[in-house]
């Protein structure tokens, strides 16, 4: 106060300078202190980009930024981390501030032309490129960088022209010259995947669409389309994650939410159906498929394998007739599929239609030549050919394969009383008769005991001579320990019908 006396102030003013004063001191000490801190910061920083730990670096470069906002080298490190995390949308606002606060700051110039020329900015890279060859002419980098974006620029008028006109492979080619020189631009990738799709390649049509959802922040667009065309080509669970990628943008938006109704229905009913064959449900697992075609009638994939997997649920319960025909559909809409080939060649066994089974499983060898199950297959029904040749007992006996046993005997009992020799009179047909007594009476023996059934039904005949320990000789083919016709024409006995 002596001090404002002396000056001549008043007591109100004196008081306001002498206030100013300690704030100025106090100021200083805060600054003074933050000066080392963001010092510090700035140091750990480097030295953990320097080791790689770049989230821990970008921590520190955060508190800097913070505590000078200023300083035009701190946004520009920090942006350099960006980078190095590949997140370059994140580092062009910084590149820009650091540039705001020193214009003639080269280095940021040419790192933002560069980014925003991998993104397909052509003009605002063009602008930065000719930023820094204004200062320093005869800057290598920035004269090969603005030749680029000049090149981008036509090709990307090329690109648009050649879809417009419907030539769809000469804007393919031109694309992948533009995307090699921008990969960060969307439209690019977005555009080169419409080519595709109407070229009739999802496939390649999903790996441009893939990274463009990441490409843009709000790329619901892409999610539903990617969506629809996982979903075109059978793989419903992908559709399912990418659609529900699009509400999560959005929760409302009524396309992604209309396609996300379809998949999620029929993707359940597909699961399903698998856990129904799984539990060896099959009548069930039909029904089901049979409802994955009324849910999706319109997409073929889906039908082709409704119909394979109906096929396979009839063999399984040996319903042969339904199963050749399910199956010859399935055959007519997908050729190559190995599947219903062999499913179809195992309906033909049921039926003992043997030739057409070998057939079938020779095609299925061509589109699956590493198939075990394949392999074996053909060499069974090749066995049963072989066999049926020879001896089939469910033609014996005019009985199915899928007979039960009490079929099996009525079946008997009924040609055994038929071809009973007592019943014929002359030598020829009563030997004639003999001989099919005989095989009625073996079929009977085979097809009774599940042990010999087995046996056969694999393509071995038990009791062909060939195929029996210490065989030979002629009464293999009967199946008990004497043949009562050896004795003559005359001798009449009675058998037992069990």
């Amino acid at each position: 106060m002596e001090s404002c006396r002396r000056t001549g102030l008043s007591g109100v003013l004196c008081s306001l300078s002498l206030l100013c004063v300690i704030l100025d001191i106090q100021l200083d000490g805060v600054l003074g202190a933050t000066h080392v801190e963001i010092e510090h910061h700035l140091e750990m920083g480097r030295k953990l980009l320097a080791a790689g730990q770049l989230a821990e670096a970008l921590s520190h470069y955060h508190s800097a930024v913070e505590g000078d906002s200023k300083n035009y080298l701190t946004y520009y490190k920090r942006a350099a981390v960006f980078l190095a995390m590949g997140k370059s949308k994140s580092a062009l606002p910084d590149l820009t501030r650091a540039i705001q606060l020193k214009p003639d700051f080269l280095a940021a110039r040419l790192q933002r032309g560069n980014i925003l020329l991998k993104q397909g900015n052509t003009q605002e890279a063009r602008e930065d490129f000719e930023a820094v060859l204004q200062r320093s002419p005869e800057h290598e980098e920035a004269h090969d960088q603005l030749m680029k974006a000049n090149e981008l620029e036509e090709l990307q008028e090329e690109a648009h022209a050649a879809y417009h006109q419907g030539d769809y492979s000469t804007t393919i080619t031109v694309l992948e010259r533009v995307i090699e020189i921008s990969p960060w631009d969307p439209e690019s990738r977005e555009l080169r995947a419409e080519c595709y799709i109407r070229m009739g390649d999802p496939q390649k049509a999903i790996q441009d669409l893939t990274p463009t959802t990441r490409l843009r922040n709000d790329n619901r667009a892409a999610f539903l389309k990617l969506s629809m065309l996982h979903y075109s080509l059978g793989e419903h669970h992908e559709s399912l994650n990418h659609i529900r990628e699009c509400l999560k943008l959005d929760q409302d938006d009524k396309e992604c939410f209309s396609h996300y109704k379809q998949v999620k229905k029929l993707s359940k009913q597909l699961d399903m159906a698998e856990e129904l064959i799984q539990e060896e449900r099959y009548q069930d697992a039909i029904e089901k498929y049979e409802s994955v075609m009324k849910t999706e009638p319109n997409v073929p994939y889906y039908t082709n394998l409704a119909n394979e997997r109906i096929c396979f649920c009839f063999v399984k319960v040996r319903l042969a007739n339904e199963a050749i025909d399910v199956c010859s559909e399935a055959h007519q809409r997908d050729p190559r599929n190995a599947n219903v080939l062999r499913d179809r060649a195992e309906a033909y066994i049921l039926n003992q239609d043997y030739e057409k089974a070998v057939e079938d499983y020779q095609e299925a060898r061509e589109f699956d030549g590493d198939s075990n199950e394949i392999r074996e297959g053909l060499e069974r029904a090749q066995k049963l050919l072989k066999i049926s040749r020879k001896r089939d007992y469910y033609k014996i006996l005019g009985v199915s394969r899928n007979a039960n046993k009490q079929e099996i005997i009525k079946a008997y009992r009924k040609l055994a009383q038929q071809w009973h020799p007592d019943n014929f009179q002359s030598e020829s047909e009563k030997k004639e008769a003999e001989k099919k007594f005989i095989d009625i009476a073996s079929a009977k023996e085979v097809l009774t005991d599940p042990e010999m059934r087995q046996k056969f039904d694999a393509g071995e005949d038990p009791l062909d001579p060939e195929n029996q320990q210490g065989g030979g000789g002629g009464q293999q083919g009967w199946p008990f320990h004497f043949n009562p016709f050896e004795s003559g024409g005359s001798f009449h006995f009675k058998f037992q019908y069990n």
